[in-house]
């Protein structure tokens, strides 16, 4: 397995718009070799899949993560179901897992009716996905991995913890706005100069949308996802239900997490479980830990428990492609 700098993957995976030059200054290596470095990291695909964490919530959409079994068989048919997919202006990010489910869906949708549409459609284009469960995603915590930050200086480059979702008031966006948030969807890395071409506004106007944008909260982060089998690292998916808790109790289960460095993200769900919960370390023991600490800590209000392993991501963002579409756009889609 090749060596790769786990302060510089902390770092570029928590912000995927970092410069250079803050880079170098806060690892103290020189411009010229982090440059190299970070696009060894890209080439390899040990980071991939930039992406900009916007807050659906303030769209009026929903989410619905969707957990397929049985879903392909040969490894074609894998990639012909995950470009089909990929095509879809209402998924938002797809994966693949390994145990109960092969694969996973998010799709982000303007009511239950019009997500029912969709997977009806998925449905149609691929009759071997037709053995599913369907969660509705209340409000996603994602935190940073604090456990790839040798030097514990470097936590206070990322955020704490980012929240998405959850109850949130609709707001409205200026022509101006939406221009800005269609080009980070698709180009999260891109560079101001570029930026406001491609929105169509003089880089000024461009630079102070954008910082409006990230002072109302709907810009919150621009991450990379990591690769598992790159670095060494198990990822896991615990699924809880949850029974008899109050709000103190839940309160302390989220105070665990957020604490737990080897926790990263924490799903609030309705359907067959209340919690998902991501936990990934390169020690298997530390995952073991996290997990038995938890049982045993929160015994009393954890029902049922489940684990999947995660095995690959092929698409992440957190806004739609549908939202910058005209009628006529997405009639074709």
């Amino acid at each position: 397995m090749a060596k790769y700098n786990d302060d510089l993957i902390f770092l570029y995976s928590e912000n995927a718009r970092a410069k250079i030059k803050d880079l170098s200054r806060t690892l103290k290596k020189s411009p010229q070799r982090l440059k190299y470095a970070m696009k060894i990291l890209e080439k390899d695909k040990v980071l991939m899949h930039p992406h900009c964490v916007f807050d659906y919530s303030y769209f009026g959409v929903v989410l619905f993560r969707v957990y397929f079994k049985g879903g392909y068989i040969s490894e074609d048919e894998k990639v012909e179901i995950i470009k089909k997919l990929t095509e879809n202006p209402y998924v938002i990010a797809i994966y693949e897992l390994t145990g109960e489910f092969d694969l996973a869906i998010e799709i982000v949708a303007p009511n239950p009716s019009r997500f029912n549409k969709e997977m009806k459609k998925v449905a149609s284009l691929i009759p071997t996905l037709n053995n599913y469960k369907i969660l509705l995603n209340i409000v996603t915590h994602i935190y940073p991995r604090v456990y790839l930050a040798k030097e514990q200086s470097l936590l206070k480059n990322a955020d704490q913890e980012i929240i998405v979702g959850g109850d949130r008031q609709v707001e409205q966006f200026t022509e101006n706005e939406m221009a800005i948030l269609k080009v980070l969807l698709d180009k999260p890395k891109v560079r101001f100069t570029a930026l406001a071409k491609d929105a169509g506004m003089n880089i000024k106007t461009a630079m102070s949308v954008l910082k409006i944008l990230k002072k109302r909260r709907v810009i919150k982060a621009f991450r990379h996802l990591t690769d598992p089998q790159k670095l060494g690292m198990e990822r896991y998916r615990v699924f809880l239900k949850i029974h008899n808790v109050s709000s103190d109790r839940e309160k302390e289960l989220l105070d665990y997490m957020l604490k737990t460095k080897e926790i990263m993200q924490f799903n609030k769900t309705v359907g067959d479980w209340d919690m998902e919960i991501d936990i990934e370390s390169k020690d298997k023991a530390h995952i073991r830990a996290a997990i038995i600490g938890m049982r045993e800590k929160y015994k009393d209000i954890i029902e049922n428990f489940n684990i999947i392993e995660f095995y690959q991501s092929y698409k992440r963002a957190y806004l739609p492609q549908y939202l910058f579409l005209d009628e006529k756009e997405l009639n074709k889609k």
